[in-house]
């Protein structure tokens, strides 16, 4: 069983007379864990991406205690410059999100494109959704975000401590309050304004994948190892969700 202190707790808070709904979390433990995956896979991603993941996966944290249990989610944003493709995903069910940068062949877009895509148990077609965003802060793309595809107001703050908290419009939200809240003011919500417990989350950052969960996907390649090996004992394969390298002898496909 997992210790409970390698999970950052997520609530959701109903913010009574001003119906919003309040989601905060602190994500130091989603963050050791991201921190430990880097280090067992040799990744050393620079300062300013690695801060532009660690928030990402916190606000897709928080929309998706937002939203019902049974979804799954991955956001992409495809940005002009840096030019990257930032990738995270996650579900409730899981209790888990990843993701991971892509630096290497990412194509130029004109703009900063935002692509989300949500799975759900039902077994029917993933729903997508792209719009363009404006800037490099995940943060700032949340309310950009709600306003296009969730079409209601919505605002993420990045707190102290690696705290983070997101308020959403419900119906016959005080939008003059949502719109004036600021750091301060979203740090003491539950002390100034009559709150009720609405449920509790949580989540950790793993991705699942494996080397036996790897091998499959070369399957196609067992009749044509020169071409995938070369001259090569091993070649390295990184999970396209979070980066994990895999090395891969010839044997292991014979």
């Amino acid at each position: 069983m997992e210790a409970p202190e390698e999970f950052s707790t997520i609530e959701s808070i109903f913010v009574r007379h001003r119906n919003a709904q309040l989601v905060r979390g602190q994500f130091t433990p989603i963050y050791t864990d991201y921190y430990l995956h880097l280090m067992q896979h040799a990744i050393r991603p620079p300062a300013e991406l690695d801060q532009m993941l660690k928030d990402t996966l916190a606000v897709l944290t928080l929309h998706l205690v937002a939203r019902p249990w049974a979804e799954t989610l991955a956001w992409t944003a495809n940005l002009r410059a840096p030019r990257i493709n930032l990738f995270v995903t996650g579900g409730s069910l899981t209790e888990s999100v990843t993701g991971r940068i892509f630096t290497e062949d990412v194509r130029e877009p004109d703009r900063n494109y935002f692509y989300s895509q949500t799975t759900t148990l039902e077994g029917t077609a993933p729903s997508l959704s792209t719009m363009e965003v404006d800037g490099i802060d995940p943060v700032g793309w949340l309310a950009q975000f709600y306003e296009q595809s969730e079409q209601r107001p919505a605002r993420a703050f990045r707190l102290e401590d690696e705290n983070f908290a997101l308020v959403a419009a419900q119906p016959d939200c005080d939008l003059a309050w949502l719109a004036a809240l600021d750091e301060a003011a979203v740090s003491n919500i539950t002390t100034r304004d009559e709150t009720t417990l609405l449920e509790t989350r949580r989540f950790r950052f793993h991705c699942g994948c494996s080397l036996e969960r790897i091998l499959p996907i070369l399957g196609g390649w067992k009749n044509r190892l020169e071409e995938l090996f070369h001259d090569d004992p091993a070649i390295t394969l990184q999970c396209p969700r979070c980066a994990a390298k895999y090395h891969v002898t010839r044997a292991m496909l014979t």
